[in-house]
């Protein structure tokens, strides 16, 4: 259920989070969320940079969503890339940085290079954030590494993180897009 009132929404569903107005992408968690942050495979907080940020843990196999204060609002399971593909006889792995996001798409998203040899592949609501890869959904998300080198989120995770969280580059953003971080495959947390 959806509701209006003066430039507030209030989002009562099951993901039970409330945005303050609607235009500055602000995200407040609500006790009893099913997306609580406690015993998350991420850190609750992380250094602020000022600004959102999405933290990919390939040791971890999870992600998560941090607002511009470092905290924590929602994180989940992710596959990234494998260390061997066998159908291109190499690594597969995500390119481990900073990037931001330049391009986002819808549930229409698919792979123009895998399988291949032609493509086809189903990434809903696809984010790009280097090159080919893309954060984006999918139905085979597991605590194992095997992509071909994107970051596989549930369904649900990545259609919040497409229409909820992220900002494609924009004037209004200096044409940076929301950042990505992908974490060493070996990293620990200190």
């Amino acid at each position: 259920m959806l509701r209006i009132i003066r430039r507030l929404v209030f989002i009562v569903s099951a993901s039970l989070f409330i945005s303050i107005n609607a235009y500055s992408n602000a995200y407040y968690e609500i006790d009893g969320s099913p997306f609580a942050t406690e015993g998350a495979l991420v850190p609750e907080t992380i250094k602020s940079s000022g600004e959102k940020i999405i933290l990919v843990d390939p040791a971890k196999h999870a992600f998560g969503a941090y607002d511009h204060n470092g905290k924590l609002i929602r994180w989940g399971i992710a596959t990234a890339g494998g260390d061997w593909c066998r159908d291109i006889a190499q690594s597969c792995r995500t390119s481990v940085g900073t990037f931001r996001i330049y391009s986002a798409g819808d549930d229409r998203c698919y792979s123009k290079k895998y399988p291949l040899p032609s493509g086809g592949a189903s990434m809903p609501y696809c984010m790009y954030f280097n090159g080919g890869q893309a954060l984006h959904g999918a139905s085979n998300v597991m605590f194992n590494n095997e992509s071909h080198g994107c970051v596989r989120v549930h369904d649900s995770d990545a259609k919040w993180l497409r229409y909820q969280f992220i900002e494609s580059p924009s004037k209004r953003n200096r044409y940076r897009g929301t950042m990505v971080v992908v974490r060493s495959y070996g990293a620990t947390w200190e």
